[in-house]
């Protein structure tokens, strides 16, 4: 019998879901997360989608914030989902849905659907970075996460790039995902022009002089700490992810940057934009939730 697993991927601003079955996802589907009512009520969504599937035998969950993946419980969230610190979120599923639940933190989870699925197949080691709101990493060695101390490992946002602009009792203040993120590039064009407020709206104006100027500075940034996990890691590989990666003038202006910056010997190292778009997480989630079912032989969900 096949394995049926649900999936999400729990995100500030959407909900993704879908279900997976012998390396198909299917039953795609996307709402508001709706974060700013609180980490309750978005629980209280997650049970109302999951009710939606039936025939499921676990349960896989990517989500935003810092996750202790053994607990499936969620160790930090920032204010884009109040209240969601500490949040039980594997007991609360597995009692609800009487099936297993595995919960990782959504840029593990997409770099283990690259590793699996994507642009990190036959890759054994690489780092996963992806930029958004925010940037977000993981280090997969060996074909599996490496989560560090405290299930926090990975962390590149809070490389220090702009030692000049640290803020005593600000941990992020001066660091990369101030100055690389989606966000970031989004700030400082729309300085440049109101109506730039978007990534969309800033690369279909890409052949502007001042815009162009502006994106390669960002592209600077994005660099700054390439530079930085390439001479400490010496990475194979480094898969780059968010929606911003997939554009072509983005992805081959780092690699120029990149290539002129570092040691000659650390130049092998290719830099590859992420296969799978924004299904990773989903993948990620279904396939540790299937490691689940083959540990637990569980029986199909009663949600029929």
């Amino acid at each position: 019998m096949e394995n049926k697993i649900v999936a999400l991927d729990i995100g500030g601003t959407s909900i993704k879901s879908g279900l997976w079955c012998g390396g198909e996802l299917t039953e795609v589907r996307e709402w508001d997360t709706n974060a700013q009512n609180g980490g309750s009520y978005v629980m209280e969504r997650v049970k109302e989608i999951l009710r939606g599937y039936r025939g499921y035998r676990a349960i896989g969950i990517s989500t935003a914030g810092q996750v202790d993946s053994k607990k499936g419980r969620i160790l930090y969230a920032n204010e884009n989902i109040p209240g969601y610190t500490g949040m039980p979120v594997r007991e609360i599923l597995e009692r609800e849905f009487a099936v297993p639940a595995a919960v990782e933190n959504d840029v593990n989870a997409a770099a283990l659907g690259e590793a699996r699925f994507g642009a990190g197949i036959g890759r054994s080691d690489f780092l996963c970075i992806t930029y958004g709101t925010g940037v977000g990493g993981a280090i997969v060695i060996n074909g599996e996460v490496y989560t560090g101390g405290t299930f926090s490992a990975g962390e590149f946002g809070g490389i220090i790039v702009h030692p000049e602009d640290r803020e005593a009792g600000s941990p992020f203040s001066g660091c990369y995902e101030k100055y690389a993120s989606t966000t970031a590039l989004v700030r400082m064009v729309e300085k440049y022009d109101g109506d730039l407020d978007s990534g969309r709206k800033i690369f279909e104006r890409l052949s502007e002089p001042g815009v162009y100027a502006l994106v390669d500075v960002w592209i600077d940034e994005i660099v700054y700490g390439l530079i930085t996990l390439i001479h400490i890691f010496n990475p194979s590989c480094i898969i780059l992810g968010g929606g911003v990666m997939a554009q072509p003038h983005v992805i081959r202006r780092i690699r120029e940057k990149t290539q002129c910056e570092i040691m000659d010997s650390f130049r092998g190292v290719e830099l590859l934009p992420a296969g799978l778009g924004n299904r990773a997480g989903l993948l990620g989630a279904a396939w540790l939730a299937s490691g689940l079912c083959e540990e637990k032989n569980v029986n199909p969900t009663i949600w029929k």
